[in-house]
């Protein structure tokens, strides 16, 4: 038996009058959409907190924490601040985890998404270079750290724990629906942001508007926390995570059992990943730099990309219970790589066309929908029982740094020096990895049932 299941690292968390609580309802059926909704809100606090951040790096950063270089530089220095918390996300989740096995779920979610909160919160009142020097730079990167942290420490299980619940011929359904909450945070960060810049003058936005999305964001997060916790620390939930074994075991065990897993399921939803900010994060940045579109209108133009994203996401569940997740992961890197390739044969199309900037950002959402609306955790049943509530966490986190920490990066520092059509390559170079990674992830699977029906394992 797993270290994971020897003991309910929760009891601290719960107490014994829950765990008394606990018994009585150990029969109690939970219903996969009693867990759907607190998934989608959780996830939503965490993606605006994510896109408010990335959208301040286009617009707010480079002015007011680097105005002593110019604009495409600025916005440079601000995406390597942007990918900071990717890089620590791991380290995150290294020490939540930790706090998970000493003092339960419930403390590790309450201080990761306080800490969430707190820190996106605290970039509202972030002084300038102009008042502070580079201290204002510093302010911000520790904000941004303390964000990845958070980020590392908000994994709850609850995603692992519906897909389990969910009935078998409904699983791609269910296993999209936590993944709503990318385009439900994009859509209310864009649409503040849009607000903004619509509404007040350019010396008032770059004064205080810019700042009330910020604000916002730790009473988005305690809503979200509020919605976890009525899940997470009712005792039906504690004794079904304890049933299903999603308890926090140390990250080392994990990767010496399934290390292997951990790698594949990082590289499976690169192509996603990239393309995620590829029609998000990267396109204001070009928009603001090279055009003269409106940022406010395109903002709203990505609005009713997301709204077909999410659309085509939900679509993207009921294709997976027909033709399964794998198959439809391959199919859209599939097509992500002929999207690609479009973007690399006519880029001007996307540089300088209002229409062509419109039909990129609505064609790339709809794509991203339907290969992000399976993504995450595609290979989550490759862990053992024990395993898997840390193992997907450390899995997703990978996953974020490779695919997608250092996008918007990348994508303006070759679009910027070599052209667009360098970030087409880039985008088809995240398609082949998610081909080949399906691919030996098929030929694993394949090995272990050879084995096991051998008698080897």
């Amino acid at each position: 038996m797993s270290t994971a299941a020897a003991a309910d690292p929760n009891s601290a968390a719960i107490g014994p009058g829950a765990r008394a609580a606990s018994d009585d309802h150990h029969h109690h059926k939970v219903e996969p959409s009693e867990i759907a909704l607190g998934v989608i809100i959780g996830r939503t606090s965490e993606f605006f907190d994510f896109f408010v951040f990335g959208i301040g790096c286009v617009l707010v950063f480079p002015t007011l924490v680097f105005p002593f270089v110019d604009r495409v530089t600025g916005t440079l220095y601000a995406f390597m601040v942007f990918a900071l918390a990717f890089v620590v996300r791991p380290l995150g989740s290294v020490i939540f985890m930790a706090v998970d096995r000493r003092h339960g779920r419930v403390a590790k979610l309450t201080i990761a998404l306080f800490l969430l909160g707190l820190c996106t919160a605290s970039v509202a009142f972030l002084p300038g270079y102009a008042t502070i020097g580079h201290w204002s730079a510093f302010i911000l990167i520790l904000c941004r750290v303390g964000q990845g942290l958070a980020l590392g420490g908000a994994w709850d299980g609850l995603s692992s724990l519906l897909a389990l619940n969910a009935p078998p011929n409904r699983r791609g359904w269910y296993a999209m629906l936590p993944q709503l909450g990318a385009p439900l945070g994009f859509i209310l960060a864009a649409s503040l942001f849009a607000f903004f810049l619509d509404s007040l003058t350019a010396e008032d936005f770059q004064s205080w508007g810019w700042r009330y999305p910020f604000f916002v964001a730790m009473t988005i997060n305690v809503v979200a926390l509020f919605a976890r916790l009525r899940i997470v620390a009712t005792p039906e939930f504690a004794d079904l995570f304890e049933s299903r074994d999603l308890q926090a075991v140390p990250i080392s065990e994990v990767l010496r059992s399934s290390g292997r897993d951990v790698l594949i399921g990082a590289f499976v939803p690169l192509a996603s990943y990239a393309l995620f900010h590829l029609v998000t994060i990267f396109p204001v940045s070009w928009i603001n730099l090279f055009t003269r579109r409106s940022v406010a209108e395109f903002l709203m133009v990505q609005v009713a990309g997301a709204i077909v994203g999410g659309g085509s996401m939900m679509t993207s569940g009921l294709i997976a219970d027909l033709i399964g997740r794998k198959t439809l992961l391959a199919i859209t890197a599939a097509l992500i790589g002929v999207f690609s390739l479009c973007s690399i044969a006519a880029p001007l199309v996307f540089g300088d066309s209002l229409a062509g900037q419109t039909i990129y950002v609505v064609v790339g959402f709809g794509l991203l929908g339907l290969s992000y609306g399976q993504a995450a955790g595609a290979v989550a049943s490759n862990f053992e029982a024990g395993y898997r509530y840390t193992g997907s966490a450390v899995t997703s986190d990978l996953a974020w740094l490779i695919g997608a920490g250092f996008a918007p990066l990348v994508a303006l520092t070759v679009s910027s020096r070599l052209g667009l059509a360098w970030v087409g390559v880039y985008l088809l170079s995240g398609a082949i990895c998610t081909l080949l990674a399906l691919a030996i992830n098929r030929r694993t699977l394949e090995t272990r049932a050879a084995n096991i029906e051998s008698g080897s394992l």
